[in-house]
């Protein structure tokens, strides 16, 4: 992990010339559940604090999931958001009540909603119970592959700014075949991308098919679909001069075309080819 630290603390540094600007580094392990790992490696363990520490000062830790029923977890999770680091909920068996309990610490959002985790039943709302009944930010991969187009109106309906993130891995725009992801080999094909026993390892998903499909496939208006892209994820992160168009903010602006395809891109006032 130190290595790819170190690599990654080189990136936030500078922003690459025809990419985006890396703002930080979520740390989605390996404090989680060994039981619900998807496709993450066999390395779960307790949070170590020294281990964060370290780790922060080869790159700056925006996020952090964790489990929360995991041994000591639940205990530093207030002293973590006092660091400034946002601790979010996922990889996680917890029941309702440790999700609770945990946002009472401090824990703000859900990695992955539905995806690694208690889901909801009636007599055991789950770690999914939780963040509909209580959450203000969540996350959510809108593929339709990872989460039914239903279930994603749930969350749209509870869950005031939820926002989309891709979980796109290395075979992203890459034809069908076979890709490394970590120690694991995955295949994509049909539009998923899959371990050998069929588990969904990462997406396939960009942001611009993130917005189409919430505005094609699930109806959303352009500006409320735009917010889900951009502005609650800003908002949750707490960053003010991005995620919008606002004087004196960065111009990070997505131009599209009437079918919603992408037209051109500008990073921090830098219109790219």
């Amino acid at each position: 992990m130190e290595t790819a630290f170190a690599g990654l603390g080189e990136v936030c540094r500078t922003r690459p010339q025809l990419g985006a600007r890396v703002l930080g580094v979520h740390l989605e392990g390996p404090y989680i559940n060994a039981a619900m790992l998807g496709a993450q490696p066999d390395f779960a363990r307790p949070l170590l604090p020294a281990e964060l520490i370290r780790l922060h000062s080869l790159a700056p830790i925006r996020l952090i999931t964790l489990a929360p029923e995991v041994p000591g977890n639940m205990q530093l999770i207030a002293s973590l958001v006092a660091a400034g680091f946002t601790v979010q909920l996922g990889h996680t068996a917890g029941t309702f009540e440790e999700g609770i309990e945990a946002m009472a610490h401090g824990a703000k959002g859900f990695t992955h909603l539905y995806n690694a985790m208690t889901g909801m039943h009636h007599r055991k709302p789950g770690m999914v119970g939780a963040a509909l009944a209580n959450a203000e930010y969540a996350e959510i991969i809108p593929d339709l592959l990872h989460v039914h187009a239903g279930a994603i109106r749930v969350a749209l309906r509870a869950i005031p700014k939820l926002f989309c993130v891709t979980d796109s891995t290395a075979a992203a725009g890459m034809p069908d075949g076979e890709y490394r992801l970590g120690r694991h080999t995955v295949t994509k094909c049909l539009g998923g991308v899959r371990l050998a026993d069929g588990t969904l390892a990462g997406s396939t998903l960009t942001m611009d098919q993130a917005f189409r499909n919430l505005v094609d496939g699930l109806g959303l208006d352009l500006v409320d679909a735009s917010r889900r892209v951009s502005t609650n994820a800003a908002d949750y992160l707490g960053i003010t001069d991005r995620g919008r168009l606002t004087q004196g903010g960065w111009a990070d602006v997505v131009m599209l075309d009437r079918d919603l395809n992408i037209e051109a891109v500008m990073v921090e006032g830098d219109l790219l080819n």
